[in-house]
């Protein structure tokens, strides 16, 4: 009975291989499936970040970058400013930080409670945009916007915009 051979069917060791090599096949599945997942949640964090940022843009670009009616620039809001409302120039945003975010049109994004924006705004020379100059020191300012998600900055952009009002 030693040399008797089977006609039919599949050996005790070619199953074996068979179940290893569906094993693998699996497991690669699941770890491409959860590297696609994590791709996909930090381009939806960074696309979300972008339209924050964007708002922010949006807000400031229609804004005079000096106080339209006592023509300084006192950066950070002046006396009379105390709510978001009662921002009138580009300066008054030096240092807010919105959280939940705002809309261009400064209303309170309750959807993105988890995310913050962060508005600096700074004298720069007109020569170097690099080189900050004290409040009042020059017809330019850089307006930076950040945005994070949590504690950790997703996304950060510059823009320049000039007074044409002598400082």
């Amino acid at each position: 009975m030693q040399g008797r051979r089977y006609k039919g069917g599949f050996s005790f060791i070619e199953v074996l291989i068979a179940v290893v090599l569906v094993g693998i096949a699996i497991a690669s599945l699941l770890a491409a499936n959860s590297s696609f997942t994590r791709s996909n949640s930090a381009g939806t964090e960074l696309s979300t970040a972008e339209f924050l940022l964007e708002q922010i843009k949006e807000l400031t670009i229609r804004l005079p970058v000096v106080d339209p009616n006592t023509g300084m620039a006192t950066f950070g809001p002046e006396a009379d400013e105390t709510t978001l409302t009662d921002y009138d120039d580009l300066d008054d945003f030096d240092d807010a930080v919105f959280s939940p975010p705002i809309s261009a049109d400064r209303v309170t994004l309750n959807g993105f409670d988890a995310y913050t924006q962060k508005i600096t705004v700074e004298n720069v020379s007109g020569g170097n945009f690099e080189q900050v100059l004290a409040d009042h020191g020059s017809f330019f300012v850089r307006v930076t916007a950040e945005v994070y998600l949590g504690t950790r900055q997703v996304v950060s952009a510059d823009w320049f915009r000039a007074s044409y009002v002598e400082p």
